[in-house]
């Protein structure tokens, strides 16, 4: 193989590789244009919702006739990590969650098999349960979210205008599907009196049954006759309140119109159940999802010309104004990448020019473009979009793909100044450095290998970053033998006087000092290795002190506020606190606007956003600020005000995050089979978590108990009366709450007519026992007459996880702290009353730090693969075991620099920071190998070990030092992102620490470990 000779045939046909070189140029420009633009990578949500309502039943009730039936089948799951779920009154929701290790491509799969199983026992759940319903799209994010608002339209007007703006940009390309958010379905309301029903003599469930028979959509028939069939049709339906109200109901041979004995009124969903708030007006969101092919960024720009043209449709008065708007952040996140790329270039084209002149720099300045053309038409191949991670990852591989063309440039014009020929000095670099730079380049790939192969959601999260370097390192090294040859024929020159001998070259000032210190640490190898030793010793200290996180925030302006009010609260009570603090909110300078969503959390906006569900306790704020400084401003203000002026509110202020969803940072879970026990440690727990001076917001999940009515139904005189347990609960549930007696059919729209109390007698709890109730002779008795009332406390909420009584005691961490080194403060202090509790009950942390270890395991699992993929290469270039291990015992040394460079730069160590430690191996061991390889072809020109040693070091100095510059300074930029900031620190502080060690640490280990003696004058 070494027989042939790939740069000298790319030099022989010259045309050939012009020709694929201004291709590739093409095709990269090509690609950029092609490539889809998202803010974040594609990512599975390995998490399925099942959903089933129990109206009637307590949480107790709830979770011990719906939930727990359900976790059993479902429990039977391959592959399932654990169940979560929650049991409130009337709801239980059920959280399935899959093994982080199952593959995205199985969890449809998997999501059917949980269909299949619910359905095998739907028939065995309690009677009066409505569902299961499943939600498995959390996926689905909104590109850009509209609001419809206005003075003077109602929900109606708002959602007519909203449908057909929606029809019109279901016509926009690349738009997958377009929801109205907040819509409130209109109702009509037959509203009765107590009073005005007994003066006439009526009945309330009686009326109730009028109605519905009236309004049926039953077939009458058809005639068939010889010439035609004629359908028979029957008038009488209700197509307006008006033909509600004048309805004629015949009741014991007596007939009243509706309007004799009730109000008949048009309205909304009431109490409401979420609404949608813009800038403190009533609104209707439309949120538009892109489909997965598309680009953000040329979206946004068509949604903006399509809106252009339909808002002059509108009728005049109403707002179309921008909730969020992901192009927009995409388009900014390009520029700031894309500056932060043209610093890292200018930097790698500065050292190039600065070390190698400017002949040989254009050189390597040529290639780096068409390296990086490659890679994009590669990505474009492979699927693989511009987004968050493979923009970094492009930054953090332009420091190393310069490396293999400096080394084969450098090595050209080294061979002109020494009189070569072109084509020979062109060539020469394939010969003597290609199969060591390739090797090198893989041992560097093999460094990232664990983000390509871990099995979790860190790991598909990061996973572009072992793709885009793997590609753009494996170009780099075809760069530099096919284009970095061609270009440097055509540019560089021969130096015609240039015939003195080699070792001239290396016969300066500089380069002498350098021996002597080369050779000085290869005399002193016993102090230099311990030295070395200690410093790394020094350095795995020094990382355990460096502060730990997960992933790091998100430099977005958005801040999320949650209002919780206490269980139970009504729906009214929770939009008066939300507006109380839009109008707050609205008087801040640094608040562009405010979108608030009362009864749910926020739609999804953003990829990794934690969606809260629904709760007619909580509202959720969306609070765009003018930049991050504005951000940080206003949360400052927000707490203040939560809590001066929201006593009665647990407030929470936040940022985003960034990496797999994770709602609270710090969270502690208690379970255990007594639900009573569980609260009274998880009341410990608490108050170990609230006494350190790193948390904020400490809470449980389970809540406070909330307070219901007790009706205790004297059975015998409930028999004596013809009273049901079915009848009193009808006709509480119509006299309170309302109950469907048909539907008006308006255009494409059913309304549902519902009969209810009217508004004073639903809203007094006084009015509770003079309710009317039907008895089996069709007369009405009051409620008083065979109940008894108390009123009693239960829970408002109940959780378990994998069927245990579970609460998990959350919290925020004060500003400046780091989640996971304060769950590691807490954990011991924990101890003790782990150590106290009973048999089956246990305390487990989770959040951050639990998302960081098993996002850390997933990634050191496969070490030991990267360990053999390592000797392997190493022993295939070296063709030495003895070589080979000691090349591979130089690996950890980058822990030395960058656990300092860390500490000093004050970058937390996180999964990034892990991932760039995890590649310094790679780099190293590249450096390893192309300098003992050169010490290895020294030996066999004839020099001794010892004089190899030290002038294959000298030798390989430059080329050594000037790919650690490139790298080095290229990570500058980076290392001011939010993301990748830590990974290019600890690169950058590595890779300084390991260079200086290859120069001077590498020979002295290699006369150690081969036992090199000085050969004497004599002997030579």
């Amino acid at each position: 193989m070494k027989a042939f000779n790939l740069s000298e045939w790319v030099l022989n046909h010259r045309a050939f590789t012009g020709f694929m070189l201004a291709l590739v140029v093409l095709g990269g420009v090509f690609a950029y244009h092609m490539l889809g633009q998202q803010e974040d990578p594609p990512f599975t949500f390995r998490i399925m919702v099942v959903k089933t309502l129990y109206p009637g039943a307590t949480a107790l009730e709830v979770e011990q006739q719906l939930t727990d039936r359900l976790e059993k089948k479902i429990q039977e799951l391959p592959d399932l990590d654990y169940l979560r779920s929650y049991s409130k009154p009337g709801e239980s929701v059920i959280f399935i969650s899959p093994r982080e290790d199952t593959p995205p491509k199985d969890i449809p799969e998997l999501w059917y098999q949980v269909r299949k199983k619910v359905d095998d026992i739907r028939m065995t759940l309690p009677l009066g349960s409505i569902g299961p319903f499943f939600n498995d799209e959390f996926g689905d994010t909104y590109s850009l979210i509209y609001a419809f608002s206005g003075e003077g339209f109602n929900y109606a007007d708002l959602k007519l205008a909203a449908d057909s703006v929606r029809q019109q940009l279901l016509r926009v390309k690349d738009v997958e599907k377009v929801d109205l958010i907040g819509v409130q379905d209109e109702k009509i309301f037959v509203e009765f009196s107590d009073k005005k029903l007994a003066e006439l003599g009526l009945e309330s469930a009686a009326v109730a049954e009028a109605l519905q028979a009236q309004n049926g959509m039953a077939p009458a028939g058809t005639v068939y006759s010889p010439q035609r069939n004629l359908p028979i049709r029957l008038t009488g339906s209700f197509d307006s309140e008006d033909s509600v109200a004048n309805m004629a109901v015949r009741i014991a041979n007596r007939t009243f119109k509706v309007s004799d004995f009730a109000q008949v009124t048009r309205g909304y969903i009431d109490p409401a159940e979420f609404k949608m708030r813009f800038n403190g007006k009533p609104a209707i969101g439309l949120g538009v999802t892109m489909n997965k092919k598309g680009n953000v960024i040329a979206l946004g720009k068509n949604l903006e010309d399509t809106l252009a043209g339909v808002k002059n449709e509108l009728p005049l008065g109403m707002d179309v104004e921008q909730v969020a708007n992901q192009a927009h952040v995409v388009k900014n996140q390009m520029a700031e990448f894309g500056q932060t790329f043209f610093e890292a270039l200018a930097t790698v084209l500065v050292v190039s020019f600065l070390s190698l002149g400017w002949r040989t720099g254009s050189v390597v300045a040529l290639t780096v473009p068409l390296v990086l053309a490659a890679t994009l038409l590669v990505m474009l191949l492979c699927g693989i979009d511009l987004q968050r991670i493979s923009l970094g990852a492009l930054i953090l591989a332009l420091g190393l793909l310069v490396d293999d063309a400096m080394i084969a440039v450098e090595m050209m014009a080294r061979k002109l100044e020494e009189g070569w020929d072109r084509m020979r000095a062109a060539t020469y670099a394939y010969t003597a450095t290609a199969f060591p730079m390739l090797t090198g380049t893989l041992i560097t790939i093999a460094g990232f290998l664990p983000v390509g192969l871990a099995q979790s959601s860190a790991g598909e999260y990061t996973v572009a970053i072992f793709q885009v370097v793997g590609i753009s390192l494996i170009l780099s090294w075809i760069g530099a033998v096919v284009f970095t040859p061609y270009l440097g024929f055509l540019i560089l020159k021969v130096h015609a006087n240039a015939d003195g001998p080699i070792h001239d070259l290396f016969d300066t000032p500089f380069y002498n000092r350098l021996r002597r210190w080369v050779d000085a640490c290869v005399a002193h190898r016993k102090k230099v290795i311990i030295a070395t030793l200690a410093l790394f010793g020094l350095g795995v200290v020094a990382l355990t002190h460096v502060p730990e996180q997960f992933f790091p925030l998100s430099n977005r302006p958005e801040v999320i506020v949650n209002l919780w009010l206490s269980e139970g609260s009504a729906f009214e009570q929770t939009e008066a606190a939300a507006k109380r603090m839009e109008a707050l909110l609205a008087k801040d300078e640094d608040v562009e606007h405010v979108a608030s969503y009362v009864g749910s959390g926020t739609p999804r906006f953003f990829m990794l956003i934690v969606q809260q569900l629904a709760n007619t306790n909580l509202a959720e704020l969306v609070v765009m600020t003018k930049d991050n400084q504005a951000r940080e401003r206003v949360m400052q203000r927000v707490r203040q005000i939560l809590e001066t002026d929201f006593p009665n509110v647990r407030g929470r202020v936040k940022r985003l995050n960034v990496g797999p969803p994770m709602d609270y940072p710090l969270v502690f879970r208690v379970l255990g089979e007594n639900p009573n026990i569980v609260r009274g440690i998880a009341e410990r727990v608490a108050v170990v978590v609230r006494n350190h001076p790193g948390t904020v917001d400490v809470n449980d999940d389970w809540h406070d108990r909330m307070p219901s009515f007790r009706l205790m139904l004297d059975q015998d005189k409930a028999r004596a009366l013809g009273v049901s347990t079915a009848s009193l609960s009808q006709a509480l549930q119509a006299h309170y709450t309302g109950i469907p007696v048909g539907q008006l059919r308006e255009q494409d729209k059913l309304i549902d007519i519902v009969w209810r109390a009217s508004p004073e007698l639903r809203t007094s709890v006084d009015e509770l026992p003079d309710v009317a109730v039907r008895t089996a002779n069709g007369k009405a008795v009051a409620l008083s007459q065979f109940v008894k009332f108390e009123t009693v406390f239960e829970d408002g909420v109940r959780w378990r996880r994998n069927r245990f009584p579970a609460i998990s005691v959350r919290a925020d961490v004060a500003d400046g702290k780091m989640a996971p080194d304060v769950a590691a403060e807490i954990v011991p202090k924990l101890k003790p009353i782990q150590d106290s509790l009973p048999a089956g009950y246990f305390i487990e942390t989770g959040g951050s730090k639990e998302d960081a270890v098993n996002a850390q395991k997933s990634i050191l699992i496969w070490i030991p693969l990267v360990l053999i993929v390592t000797l392997i290469l190493l022993m295939m270039q070296l063709q030495n075991l003895s070589r080979t291990f000691m090349v591979f015992s130089t690996a950890p040394l980058g822990v030395i620099g960058a656990a300092f460079a860390l500490l000093l730069f004050r970058a937390p160590f996180g999964f990034v920071a892990l991932l760039g430690i995890l590649a310094l191996a790679g780099m190293i061991m590249r450096n390893s190998v192309i300098l003992v390889d050169q010490i290895d072809q020294d030996e066999k020109s004839g020099l001794d070990t010892w004089s190899a040693i030290v002038e294959s070091t000298v030798r390989r100095f430059r080329p050594i030092m000037l790919t650690a510059a490139a790298a080095i300074l290229a990570m500058i930029p980076l290392s001011r992102n939010d993301f990748f900031g830590p990974q290019a620190i600890a690169i950058m502080g590595g890779l300084t620490v390991a260079t200086v060690l290859t120069v001077f640490f590498l020979p002295a280990l290699y006369a150690a470990w081969f036992r090199v003696e000085r050969v004497s004058a004599d002997a030579a």
